[in-house]
Formats: C-alpha cells, structure tokens, sequence
C-alpha cells in the first residue's frame, strides 16, 4: 500500500486533472509543452489538496476545554473517594464479624459455665438434701428428750425446719419434751411458714 506521500490521484482528482487540460489546450490552441506544464502543475496542486485533507482526517483530536477537563477530574476524585469509602465499609464490617464470631463464642463459653455450676449445684442440693434427710431420720430415732434437748440448743428457726421434716408423731414426741417458751416461738416458725402460699 503507497505512503500518504507518494499517494496516486483520487478519481476526482483525474477528473478534475481532464477538465483542466482540455480547458488549457482550448485556450493556448496547441502549445503542447505549455500544456503539458499547466496540467503538470495543475496535477500537483489537486495531489496536494488530496494530501491536506487526509492529513487533516488523520489530524489528533481538539483539545478538551478546562471546563471539561475540570469536571473529569471531579469525577474521578468522586470515584475516588467512593472507592475509599467502600474500602473502610468493607474493613468495618470485616471487624464486626470478628466481634459478632468472638461475642458468640463466649457466650456459648458462658453458656457452658451455667450449664455446669447448674449441675454443680444440683449435685450439691441433692448432697445436702441426703444430708438432712439423714440426720433428719437420726432426731426421728433418738430420746424424746435427748432430741429437745438439741433443738432447744437450734435457733428457732432451724430447729423449726427440721421438725417440720420428721414424722408427726415423733415432732410430737420431741415437742412435749421442749420447754414451753421454745415450743411456742418453733411452733409460730412452723406455722408461719406456708401462711403466704396459694391455697389453690
């Protein structure tokens, strides 16, 4: 393919290259060589004319006004800060994951330790609970008045809640045996004790 430089005539241009020739040879009757030299010049000039405007096809784009130039630089400071702006949400919300994973692990670690000291305690109840009721049973099986002679020794209230547990008839027993003074201040605690409950 020929260089721009050394680029043939267009078909317009050899049109025009006829028009003017016989235009030529019209008018200087038949100077060959005169003609010759016109139609020559008159080929260089539209070869010419072809080559400035391919050039000027081929020329680099207007330059951008500042306005415009100002308002792309807008733009991309906005993309920018967006882009930014997203980045700080994304590590946000990366570390409130870490916070929710580690809030969630302990709680299930508090969770655990409930669970456990529940059944600690449970154990424990069922110990002291088997603890009463033994020496429960023991106060059922001594003396009369051996057995008062304990309780006069309680506070009341302790005193109270063990016979509150023993047999009626060995309470009985034990109570006959407790001075009277004693029995009646257990004997309140005994029946104070459910006066506040539902009675349906």
């Amino acid at each position: 393919m020929s260089s721009p430089g050394s680029a043939r005539p267009g078909p317009l241009a050899v049109i025009i290259l006829v028009f003017v020739t016989s235009a030529i040879i019209r008018a200087e009757g038949i100077d060959l060589a005169g003609a010759s030299e016109k139609v020559a010049s008159a080929l260089d000039q539209a070869t010419g004319a072809r080559n400035a405007a391919q050039t000027q096809d081929r020329a680099p784009a207007c330059q951008r006004s500042p306005d415009v130039e100002a308002l792309i630089d807008a733009v991309r400071k906005r993309q920018q800060n967006l882009d930014e702006r997203e980045a700080r949400l994304a590590d946000r919300l990366q570390a409130l994951r870490v916070a929710e994973k580690k809030l969630k692990e302990n709680r299930d670690a508090l969770i655990a330790a409930e669970n456990k000291l529940a059944a600690t305690l449970t154990i424990s109840d069922k110990a002291a609970e088997k603890d009463l009721a033994r020496l429960t049973t023991v106060y059922e099986n001594m003396k009369p008045r051996n057995a008062a002679r304990l309780f006069e020794a309680m506070a009341p209230q302790f005193a109270a809640g063990f016979l509150g547990r023993m047999r009626p008839d060995a309470a009985a027993r034990v109570m006959s045996n407790i001075a009277p003074e004693k029995g009646y201040e257990i004997s309140l605690i005994l029946a104070g004790r459910n006066a506040r409950a539902p009675r349906k």
